[in-house]
């Protein structure tokens, strides 16, 4: 009897182990060959452009038969890296990543592309390593230039004063708009247009149209927000606190991004001795938007998300469908030419907010107020 017991005992774990195994089995068949296709990491949680994409990248591959995750650094290298470690271990064959830190995150592609998976660098380069494959972007230089050419068609008269304002000096995009703005604001600045109200790094090179990179970074250093709305909060008080009245007034503001746009705004309107101000976003957030709507926030560079992320991902497809990817151009991450695919972007200010985000079906009318 007891012998019976036993058999019956030993068949039921068996039986257990069998299902359990199956199971196993179903989950991994249905990510095709085991494991996730494509994996995706993505910076922060904390701006909502970023939880746009994540959206966005799902919805991109809800009718495939690729499977995908996607995971947030929340700013931080470490996580990066654990996360790209994490997708590795998933079995993904594509990467897709937007770098915290473009130089930081080169150990975590290394480890990935040492795998055989291809990495695609999104919307922010990775520098100084040879494993990236490719890189999907906006043109930034195109988005810097798109905003100090507003600001000079915005502005009038000799002397205003100019306050710059950058992203963060571990982004090499930021460099890559400041390259941009600087190209177009500097001949205006030489002559008199504007005057640098925040910042004796460019004061010091304002007879300097191309700026290497280490100029650059001295600049950055003294004017970088790190994309923080809570620092260029700061950085925005603390300069129109030292100084003088004569650098009041109309004003132009060169800031990187919709986020820092609308902190920086608000201490600049707050400000009795600034009479006006002009000044840049860029990424069509929607609390931007109904800034632009309101008067509060003067223009954002719009880049199409949904393009970009047709892009990286019809890349992605290509790759794992066994094709070569079409790219538009290169670019120099310190250590090799990247080979690139860029997405045009678009100036929006109040006049064309409609035509350019409502009418596209980009957003809807009824998410904002006050929209003619």
């Amino acid at each position: 009897m007891k012998a019976v017991l036993k058999f019956i005992s030993l068949m039921f774990v068996v039986t257990v182990l069998a299902g359990l195994l199956v199971a196993c089995n179903s989950d991994e068949g249905a990510s095709g060959d085991g494991g996730l296709s494509v994996g995706i990491v993505l910076p922060t949680r904390d701006e909502p452009r970023w939880v746009q994409d994540e959206q966005r990248f799902k919805d991109a591959l809800e009718d495939s038969e690729y499977t995908t995750e996607i995971l947030f650094s929340q700013g931080s290298s470490a996580n990066e890296k654990e996360n790209v470690d994490t997708l590795i271990s998933k079995g993904i064959d594509v990467l897709i990543i937007a770098p915290h830190d473009g130089a930081a995150a080169g150990s975590a592609v290394e480890a990935a592309k040492s795998e055989g998976i291809t990495v695609i660098s999104y919307d922010r380069l990775i520098t100084e390593t040879d494993a990236v494959d490719y890189y999907v972007t906006f043109d930034s230089i195109a988005v810097g230039a798109a905003q100090g050419q507003y600001l000079i068609d915005n502005s009038e008269g000799s002397n205003v004063p100019l306050y710059l304002y950058a992203g963060a000096s571990s982004d090499n995009n930021a460099f890559l708009f400041f390259e941009g703005a600087w190209s177009v604001l500097q001949p205006k600045i030489a002559d008199g247009t504007f005057v640098i109200a925040n910042s004796s790094e460019a004061e010091a090179l304002q007879d300097k149209g191309d700026l290497s990179r280490d100029e650059m970074s001295r600049i950055l250093s003294q004017v970088t927000t790190n994309w923080d709305p809570n620092e260029a909060i700061n950085k925005a008080q603390t300069h129109l606190t030292a100084v003088g009245g004569d650098m009041k007034g109309d004003v132009a503001v060169l800031a990187p991004n919709d986020g820092t746009a609308r902190a920086i705004a608000d201490v600049f309107a707050s400000d009795n001795e600034v009479s006006s101000y002009v000044v840049t976003g860029q990424d069509a957030e929607m609390a931007s938007i109904q800034y632009i709507i309101d008067g509060k926030q003067s223009m954002t560079v719009f880049k199409d998300v949904r393009t970009l992320v047709e892009d990286a991902m019809g890349m992605a497809i290509t790759i794992l469908d066994g094709g070569t990817p079409e790219t538009t151009g290169t670019y120099d991450n310190g250590s090799v030419e990247v080979k690139a695919k860029q997405t045009d972007v678009i100036v929006v200010e109040q006049s064309n907010v409609k035509s350019e985000l409502i009418d596209s079906g980009y957003y809807d009318a009824d998410e904002f107020s006050g929209l003619e």
